[in-house]
């Protein structure tokens, strides 16, 4: 595509563009001119049109005809056959004379002049002519050009370049050399009374010699928007500028923004800019400038503007730097795009302005009978200033103000440049609007609509490329945080709609001048021929301009216009200006759009029902020479006994067709009529049901759940988790245990259907328990979908009043198809059926409640994605993209062909691209839009292409006798779609087919449509062969018995009375589907879809969302393993050929050729019928390559065509599997209509036998007859597409026998699911849709989203091609507002933009891509996860150390309530630890008890992370972590309106302990609403003491006992919301914390009371909390009964209990027993547990009591459960701090502390209890906890991997000191080393070790015997037990040697002494005189591994003597 003229010398150019450049030098002493060779070699080319030839022709024939002088000889030419001679009166028959014109408005060129002609036959009157004043001599006789340029200004015609053929033209009937001097006598003129008058004479003075001419010309060429350069990058600001100096002035152009800009410099607007300096490579120059080559008035003399002093604009050999060309202030005026050279306020250059720009003026009349006179009607866009009244015939002119408004966004700052005071950045003046409006009108190609978007676009590039270096310098502040990387205001490097080829206006520092605007816009507009009539200078109100207009339109002077721009520049006043579009194409296509969708359809059925379009149904009907359709259907063979479908009444005006207008010329073809063959291959009926015939390719997959869709319900879910998650506390899924649903769709029944048939196949319904597994019935899951229609006011709200009532129940709304209706309610009338979506789903109710959650479903959300939107950024999902480099991310087995596939294909160029128009089809239509003007496009567009359908139907049946005439009729597109419908189903056993889509929007005329193509069908006796569906989106699907019939064989249905509802059940039914309505409203089309005709949809509404979704019905799901074909040649079928296939079938078509076979015609359908004898049915060894096509669809046929030239199929084409028909049936083959040779008579027996074998198999195939051909053309091309045949020669093949290969078919519809649908569209959108913007996008994408969305400003950035889903989402959110009507518009509060609902999500994903299935899955996968977060993993583990010998005495009766002391004191103490989670410690020794052989499994250390656990469904009565949130726990946490939060005080309080040594100073934080459970001084309040109630208060809501739970590192996970588990009782709960976490807590537990432990114990463990409880309870009791005292009350009366629970109990149960004394077990609540205990009768006797732990396995058992028992007790304790009182906790144990106090306070006497009936569940925590210590070394804080030998160390030795507590060193010791310590004690029952009155862990191998040392303790009986070792741990006074000697021990036992230092553990060594019967060395002591300052912990050890 390189320039096709570069590097040749114009010589009828040469000696023009050298005068050109000597008098620009001569003229000016400043300019250095551009060099003559560089223009004449740097020209444009000039490009095709689309019809192949230039669009400039007409004015390259004057360009080749023109020579430097006049022509030599007179001679005056006859004039042409049949035109006026009339003097006064032009040779079209219209007046010239000055008399008839003077009152009439004559339509004057801008720079042309009114003068009047002496005429030698009329001597008293003149004749009125426009010529070019250039051409005139000025007032004083001089600077006249050379030459003239005039117009007529009867008819209008315009052009005239010499004077000679104009007075031809005016009728001057000379005898002499026609001289303008002679001839143009006087200048013309309007007086006051608006009548053209006779003026001055013109002063020719007989100076005729060279003036000074300064014209400015424009060279040839013409620029389409169709055409692309190279990729245009913008250059760095740092390359140089160039400077262009123009009769002594300084312009400064823009930095080129084109990399490879190369310039005519003969134009004076707009100033060039330089080419870039790097320059890559020979690409085709660009021109810049409005069109730098645009054709001139073609003299040799060029003249300059008389407004202007500048010359056209030459290079500039001086380079200056960017910084001193932006300094330089000294430059005289020249042009500029900006505002004012000074700054001016906005208003006053705005449209805007409230001052009247000029006094009111006439109002205009519009001409009667405008629409009847021009076939037209007018659009007048207002520009600047106000339009006139228009009067009179106001009905056939449409005035529409979209200019005004892209105007005035255009003049509107975004607000980041007016922040910064005076600014320097101007919006673009309204004279440089205008002007850039004229270029865009004159660069449009003459089929195409202006389109705002692009000029606006324009605008704004424009005004960047004039205030680059401000906006960056603005841009740069910004950019970090808010706007990202796309969203500045950027300079595009290219523009939508302007060809990049085509520069804009120069940037310099002086403004445009209106003076200067008139003749620069005519200058610009003479490029373009007629196309664009600029009216400027000599008119002087947009009244005048108006009047002119119409004058000119009604003469028919404008014809070949385009667009009228009048400008308005009268001195001292605003520039005004207004389009008039009067091209008829244009006017047509913007008077639709100027309609709202539902207003084209009113008047679509208006036409229908007036009749108005009978006359078009009527003209159509006949057929020409050919006869008529309806008498041709008439003679159809169809047998007398089948019905017409219709009666002749209602077939009167609407089943008629179209003429076509373009078809190929009749030739010689078959004459044959072959009906009996042709019913024989269309009625398959009789094989439908046969068994046998079954195809075993067919099968339906869409029910399934493919991976992606996974992964986008996984998704959806993890977003609802995140609103859950946050902060805002909007969501609480731990509070629903269920999931309802409803899902909203439009009011399209299918849709509805098709909602309910996924839904019910998914099983959702199932999982969520709203249907039995068994249900079968499709009604039920009807309850869950509502079509959005006024019905679902009432669901809706019922189900408003389920979600108030059902708090526990979580209701999803799923709004699908979400952007179908965004209006608001309050503008739209309730019969509308629109605003429903924002009355019931925007609604308060559903706002507010805090379990009902939306979910937006669409495929287009970008009405959804406002400034104003309800839905967060952060709440939008979007459909993954399931490839990424070609890599399958998901293993996908299809693969998604949607709208970026589509385009593509179209971009491929090695094949026919699946998206594409009929050009045959839309010339027929244009031609007719022409005929009827006053006729909606839509009726016509439906018209054409329904008498395409019939025609193509009655060629195709052959039932029409001659039916070879008709395909001339048809266009080709509709021929293949037809051929490949009827012969498709005939390839299959089984008869599947495919389905062709028709999109119909208006509901009548798809309905008349229906009717027609029901009737053909019907006439042709084809109503066996396809159905005909009307998809009306209010009416269930309607179709034949016959084929419901065929479908449920297919779907293997046995269901008598099923029908299908959705079209994806039509899945391989052959049909033709009319889909109407004024949308696609979300219908899924099934696999089978082959074509999709979308050539009727509107081309007037270019929103985004509304071309996207009409594309969006091919969208498609094709097989993975087959790639989306880039040749499918799209009426083929793909056949997975072998290469030997492939690589063999150039040979065989050649050896046909040379072989010499001739063609047959393809003129008519092949018809073969059987003559008997003839053939042999299976020949042995024939056979055919399959590299055939059915290349019918597209072979553009032109009429002078008659002879097809005989071409090969190229190898790269697809191929398609030879027809094919059983041996029984003949099988004619359609082929295409190009004209061929004559055919001999012995190849008239085509039939065609094939027996094609398995894909796979590589074997030939075998026909019949040596014949096979097909047909494969290109379409689009300008040249007529040549049609390629091939022939298929039979050649041998080894030897198949008849018997080795049966004849099968083939089914189409497998070959057609793995490859996308063909799209046909109208060429306008086409046009649209496959060009690209300037970021490489599809124009499409740059378009308004929606109609009911805005552009926030014009000076927006494009979407960027880079941009992900995501950042288009922010793209949107930013750049467009809702109108007032979009339901989002409301949304606004004040000062905030994000007022976003918090329970809203967006889910998008391309059309047809299973959205569907994803969010029903999404359904599923909730549900689930609530059941799981209402479940909760608890320890489920059987107790240990049961002896299965020993059976056990009943105590107490089994249903005893409480237990009785006395029989409790009689009950053995249970020694054995039954506690799972001990079973990895040392057991105590307990007489009767026989361990089992194998023992305890030996656990490793972190093996509580893994004990067994079972998922338990969390009660009403369960205890919460802080995720809950509900509304009941709100007060109860904090969220109390009486208080504010956190609202909570410090107190502290002191007591002091023995053991301790010291004062003891605790802090309690108690919240305000708690104070009332403690007691303060009334003088500062301080603290005294917690309230404790008296034993004998009762209340039943209420726990008397205090309840304490120590926690460490659980501030989130610890179960401490006991609201639910007190089921609302009043109770007192303390969290005992450390003094580090304690903020934490704080934090996340406002409203609970805190107890703070000392600094000392922030290392403790478990112990001293206890202990600390233990003995703070003790005080406070103490305390209490001396406050009681003192108010006079008992003191003993006060309640001694508190309560100890660990921090994940998380629910209790307890055990009944039912009828038959079997246990049941059952959920209580801790209120219940908790009375029960605390009304025990005799519970002060008890020391402390507890309840055993839950495990799934008690309750099972068969065996009585004693009631109560008396044995250790864990986790949750009822703890008598006035009993136990002498017996602590251990404050420095960190592992079984509670082993121990048991222990102890068993031997101290205390009665232990534990209430077997009740039961505590514990929750598996990992995180935290008293158990997860790290032991670290003290040099380093990072954790490193310490052995238990590194425990301990020789004292005074330099070991690696740990910084780990020293008791809990020693303790680990003790437990992974005993064995080594302990010898003799491993795994020796019987000998275990003796333990003095503390219990420690010596591991799971050593049995410990527990002994107390006090006084009348408790102990078992050790008679003749021998120990194995002694184990003293801080020996006190009790301990004594006499004490000792009571024990006897093994020979070789160990002692092991452990004291606090070293003297002691000297001390006690003495004291108990242990070395007598022990053994010690030196170096048996150790210490534990601890520097001197932590204090280590020393120990001896010893051998028994």
């Amino acid at each position: 595509m390189g320039n096709s003229y570069a590097g040749q010398l114009r010589t009828t150019r040469f000696e023009e563009v050298l005068h050109n450049s000597i008098e620009a030098s001569l003229r000016s002493n400043t300019v250095v001119p551009r060099p003559v060779f560089s223009q004449l070699y740097l020209e444009t080319e000039q490009p095709l049109a689309h019809d192949g030839r230039t669009e400039n022709d007409d004015e390259d024939d004057e360009d080749g005809s023109e020579s430097n002088s006049p022509p030599v000889p007179y001679l005056m030419k006859p004039p042409p056959e049949g035109c006026c001679t009339t003097d006064g009166f032009c040779q079209a028959g219209r007046d010239l004379r000055l008399s008839s014109l003077a009152s009439d408005p004559l339509d004057v060129p801008p720079e042309f002049m009114l003068v009047g002609v002496k005429s030698p036959s009329l001597p008293d009157n003149l004749l009125v002519c426009a010529v070019d004043r250039r051409f005139l001599p000025d007032e004083r006789g001089r600077n006249a050009l050379l030459g003239f340029s005039g117009n007529c200004m009867g008819c209008g015609e315009k052009g005239f370049r010499y004077f000679t053929e104009f007075s031809n033209h005016i009728n001057l009937k000379l005898s002499t050399q026609p001289k303008k001097q002679k001839h143009l006598k006087y200048h013309l003129y309007r007086n006051n009374q608006g009548m053209l008058v006779k003026g001055a004479p013109i002063s020719w003075r007989g100076n005729d010699g060279r003036m000074r001419p300064i014209g400015s010309s424009l060279s040839e060429g013409h620029l389409t928007s169709d055409e692309h350069p190279p990729n245009l990058a913008p250059t760095h600001p740092s390359h140089t500028r160039g400077n262009y100096t123009v009769a002594g002035s300084h312009v400064e152009p823009q930095i080129a923004d084109i990399s490879h800009t190369l310039i005519n410099g003969n134009h004076a607007v707009p100033p060039v800019v330089q080419p870039t300096l790097n320059q890559s490579g020979p690409g085709r120059p660009s021109a810049t400038g409005t069109h730098a080559n645009a054709a001139p008035p073609k003299k040799r003399h060029k003249g300059w503007s008389p407004e202007s002093s500048s010359s056209s604009l030459p290079e500039s050999t001086v380079k200056t730097p960017p910084s001193s060309v932006a300094l330089s202030t000294s430059a005289p005026s020249v042009i500029t795009n900006g505002g004012r050279s000074e700054t001016v306020a906005l208003q006053t250059s705005s449209l805007a302005s409230s001052t009247p720009l000029s006094p009111p003026e006439v109002p205009v009349t519009v001409p009667d009978q405008l629409l009847h006179t021009c076939r037209l009607q007018p659009v007048i866009f207002k520009g600047h200033g106000p339009l006139p009244q228009l009067t009179g015939n106001v009905s056939e002119v449409l005035v529409s103000s979209l200019l005004q408004s892209c105007y005035l966004s255009s003049q509107t700052l975004p607000r980041v440049y007016q922040h910064y005071g005076p600014s320097p950045i101007q919006p673009l003046s309204t004279e440089m609007q205008i002007l850039l409006t004229v270029y865009y009108l004159v660069q449009l190609g003459p089929d195409q609509v202006p389109l705002i978007e692009d000029l606006e676009q324009i605008f704004m590039r424009s005004w960047r490329e004039s205030h680059l270096s401000e906006i960056r310098q603005y841009q740069q502040p910004q950019t970090p945080g808010t706007q990202g990387r796309h969203y500045g205001i950027e300079a595009p490097s290219t523009l939508p709609g302007l060809p990049q080829h085509l520069s804009l206006p120069p940037q310099t520092q002086q403004p445009l001048t209106p003076s200067q605007l008139p003749w620069l816009a005519q200058l610009a507009a003479s490029s373009c021929g007629e196309g664009v009539v600029v009216l400027g200078e000599d008119v002087g109100s947009l009244t005048q301009g108006l009047q002119q207009t119409f004058t000119r339109l009604m003469e028919g002077r404008l014809e070949n216009t385009n667009y009228v721009v009048i400008i308005v520049t009268a001195p001292g006043q605003e520039t005004q200006s207004c389009v008039v579009v009067t091209g008829k194409h244009q006017c047509r296509a913007l008077a639709e759009s100027m309609f709202s969708p539902s207003e084209g359809l009113k008047e679509i059925n208006h036409q229908l029902s007036t009749g108005v379009a009978q006359d078009l149904i009527h003209y159509c009907n006949s057929l020409g020479q050919d006869g008529d359709i309806d008498s041709l259907l008439d003679s159809a063979s169809v047998d007398s006994n089948e019905p017409s479908p219709f009666s002749n009444s209602q077939e009167s005006a609407e089943e008629r067709s179209l003429k076509s207008t373009h078809s190929p010329k009749d030739t010689h073809s078959l004459k044959d009529s072959h009906t009996q063959c042709s019913k024989d291959l269309l009625s398959p009926k009789e094989t439908a049901s046969n068994p046998k015939d079954s195809c075993s390719e067919y099968s339906v997959e869409w029910r399934e759940v493919r991976p992606i869709q996974l992964a986008v319900a996984r998704k959806l879910l993890s977003h609802v988790c995140a609103i859950a998650d946050s902060s805002t506390q909007n969501l609480d899924l731990g509070s629903f245990d269920r999931v309802s649903f409803l899902i909203l769709v439009p009011p399209s029944e299918v849709t509805f259907q098709q909602t309910v048939l996924h839904l019910w196949s998914s099983g959702v319904l199932q999982e969520l328990g709203s249907l039995d597994q068994e249900c079968a019935s499709q009604n039920e899951a009807e309850r869950y979908v509502v079509k959005m229609d006024q019905r679902a006011q009432t669901r809706i709200d019922s189900l408003i009043q389920e979600a108030h009532s059902n708090s526990y129940t979580l209701y999803i709304l799923v709004h699908d198809h979400a952007h179908w209706d965004i209006s608001s309610a309050s503008y739209c009338s309730s019969d509308s059926g629109l605003g429903l979506v924002d009355q019931l789903l925007n609604s308060r109710q559903v706002r507010d409640s805090t379990n009902i959650l939306i979910l937006h479903v669409t495929s287009f959300p970008f009405a959804l994605q406002t400034q104003c939107t309800r839905i967060s950024p952060y709440n939008e999902i979007h459909w993954p993209s399931a490839f990424s480099n070609d890599v399958d991310l998901y293993h996908e087995r299809t693969r998604y062909f949607g709208v970026s596939e589509l385009l593509e294909s179209t971009r491929s160029g090695s094949s026919l691209p699946l998206m594409r128009y009929d050009s045959s089809f839309e010339s027929m239509v244009s031609t007719l839009e022409e005929r009827f003007p006053k006729l909606h496009s839509a009726v016509i567009r439906t018209t054409v292409l329904i008498q395409h359908y019939c025609v193509a139907l009655m060629a195709v049946s052959g039932r029409i006798s001659g039916s070879h005439y008709l395909h001339k009729h048809t266009s080709v597109e509709t021929m293949e779609i037809v051929q490949s419908l009827l012969t498709a189903a005939q390839q299959c056993p089984a008869h599947h087919g495919h389905m062709v889509l028709l999109r119909i929007p208006s509901l009548a005329l798809a309905a008349w449509a229906h009717r027609r193509l029901s009737r053909v069908r019907g006439q042709l006796g084809l109503e066996e062969s396809f159905e005909i569906i009307l998809g009306n989106p209010k009416e269930a699907l309607n179709i034949g018995q016959n084929f419901i019939d065929q479908i449920k064989t297919w779907l293997k249905i046995q269901d008598a009375d099923w029908i299908p509802r959705t079209y994806l059940e039509l899945e391989a039914l052959p049909c033709i589907l009319i889909l109407s309505g004024a949308e696609p409203l979300g219908e899924s089309l099934p696999r089978s879809l082959k074509y999709c005709d979308l050539r009727v949809i509107s081309c007037s509404y270019l929103q985004r969302t509304t071309l996207e979704q009409e594309l969006g019905l091919a969208a498609y799901l094709v097989k993975a393993e087959s790639r989306p074909p880039h040749n499918p040649g799209p009426g083929s079928d793909l056949l997975e050929s072998d290469a030997e296939k492939l690589s063999s079938t150039d040979n065989e078509e050649e050896e046909g050729q040379e072989n010499g076979e001739s063609l047959l015609s393809s003129n008519q359908p092949l018809q073969s019928c059987p003559k008997s004898g003839v053939l042999d049915p299976f020949p042995a060894q024939t056979t055919t390559s399959p590299n055939v096509q059915k290349g019918t669809m597209n072979s553009l046929q032109s009429p002078s065509q008659s002879q097809t030239q005989l071409q090969l199929q190229p190898s790269s084409q697809s191929f398609q599997y030879p027809q094919q028909a059983p041996h029984h049936q003949t099988q004619p083959q359609v082929q295409s209509y190009s004209q061929s040779q004559p055919i001999s008579q012995t190849q008239l027996q085509p039939q065609i036998q094939i027996q094609p074998l398995s894909q796979s198999n590589s074997q030939p195939y075998t026909q019949t007859s040596p014949q096979q051909q097909i047909v494969q053309s290109q379409p689009h091309r300008p040249p007529p597409s040549q049609s390629r045949r091939q022939h298929s020669k039979s050649t041998s093949s080894g030897s198949l026998s008849p018997q080795a290969s049966s004849p099968h078919l083939s089914c189409s519809w497998t070959r057609g699911v793995s490859r996308p649908p063909s799209l046909l569209l109208p060429r306008a959108l086409h046009d649209i849709i496959t060009a690209s913007d300037g970021s490489g996008l599809p124009r499409c994408t740059s378009f308004l989203p929606h109609m009911s969305v805005a552009w926030a400003s014009s000076f927006r950035p494009l979407l960027s091609k880079m941009m992900t889903c995501t950042e288009q989402s922010l793209y949107y959110r930013q750049w467009t507002i809702p109108r007032p009507y979009h339901m989002d518009s409301s949304n606004r509060t004040e000062g905030r933009n994000d007022n976003f609902h918090p329970r809203r999500l967006l889910l998008s994903g391309p059309p047809q891509v299973g959205k569907t299935r994803a969010y029903l899955h999404f359904l599923g996968i909730l549900s689930r996860m609530l059941i799981r977060l209402m479940e909760v993993d608890i320890y489920d583990e059987e107790d240990i150390n049961y002896s299965a010998q020993v059976e056990g005495v009943q105590y107490h009766p089994p249903n005893a309530p409480w237990p009785n002391p006395d029989i409790m004191k009689t009950m053995p103490f249970d020694y054995n630890i039954h506690d799972p989670k001990y079973d990895d410690i040392s057991s105590v020794y307990c007489p009767g008890y026989k361990p089992s052989a194998e023992g305890n499994p030996v656990r490793q250390e972190d093996v509580y992370l893994r004990r067994r656990t079972s998922r338990i469904k969390l009660s009403k009565y369960a205890a919460y972590n802080t995720y809950h949130h509900c509304e009941q726990c709100h007060q109860y946490l904090g969220f109390n309106p009486r208080y504010q939060m956190y609202e909570s005080t410090l107190h502290a309080f002191t007591f002091t302990h023995l053991l301790l040594g010291e004062e003891i100073q605790l802090y309690f934080i108690i919240p305000k609403s708690k104070e009332h459970y403690f007691s303060f001084s009334q003088q500062g309040g301080q603290l005294e003491s917690m309230r404790l109630p008296l034993t004998s208060d009762w209340n039943p809501d209420c726990i008397k006992s205090p309840i304490f739970t120590p926690t460490t590192g659980r501030h989130e996970h610890g179960l401490f919301n006991l609201y639910h588990a007190m089921d609302g009782a009043s109770h007192l709960h303390i969290l005992v914390v450390k003094e580090y976490e304690m903020a934490v807590y704080k934090k996340y537990w406002p409203n609970h009371i805190m107890l703070v432990l000392p600094t000392v114990f922030n290392g403790a463990g478990i112990g001293a909390a206890h202990f600390l409880i233990k003995e703070l309870s003790y005080h406070n009791l103490e305390l209490e009964r001396s406050r009681r005292l003192e108010g006079g009350g008992p003191a003993g009366d006060v309640w001694p209990f508190v309560i100890l629970a660990d921090d994940s109990c998380v629910m209790w149960n307890a055990v009944d027993l039912d009828a038959r004394n079997a246990p049941v077990e059952h959920a209580v609540s801790l209120k219940q547990v908790l009375q029960h205990m605390e009304a025990c009768p005799d519970l002060a006797h008890y020391g402390v009591c507890g309840i055993r732990k839950w495990n799934s396995r008690v309750v099972t058992g068969n065996k009585q459960q004693e009631p109560f028992s008396r044995g250790h007790l864990h986790d949750f304790l009822l703890l008598n701090v006035d009993r136990s009182q002498n017996v602590q906790y251990d404050q420095n144990r960190f592992t079984c502390h509670d082993v121990d106090f048991t222990l102890r306070l068993h031997s101290a006497g205390l009665l232990v209890c534990r209430f077997n009936s009740f039961s505590v569940m514990k929750k598996q925590i990992a995180i935290g906890g008293y158990r997860t210590f790290i032991i670290k070394t003290k040099m380093t804080d990072v954790p490193t991997s310490v052995g238990p030998s590194q425990y301990i160390c020789a004292p005074d030795s330099k070991h690696l000191f740990l910084a780990t507590p020293a008791q809990l060193l020693l303790e680990k010791y003790l437990q992974h080393t005993s064995q080594k310590l302990f010898p003799l004690s491993t795994k020796n029952y019987t000998h275990p070790v003796l333990s003095v009155d503390c219990y420690l862990n010596l591991g799971p191998e050593v049995t410990v015997c527990f002994v107390s040392s006090r006084p009348h303790s408790v102990n078992i009986s050790t008679t003749g037990l021998l120990f194995s070792g002694l184990l003293l741990c801080f020996a006190d006074a009790f301990v004594t040697p006499g004490f000792l000697k009571k024990f006897a021990f093994l020979k070789g036992a160990t002692l092991c002494v452990i004291s606090a230092d070293r003297s002691s553990l000297r001390q006690t060594v003495g004291r108990l005189e242990l070395e007598e019967e022990w053994r010690f060395r030196l170096s048996d002591e150790f210490q534990t591994a601890n520097a001197k300052e932590d204090r280590p912990l020393f120990f001896l050890t010893g051998k028994h003597i």
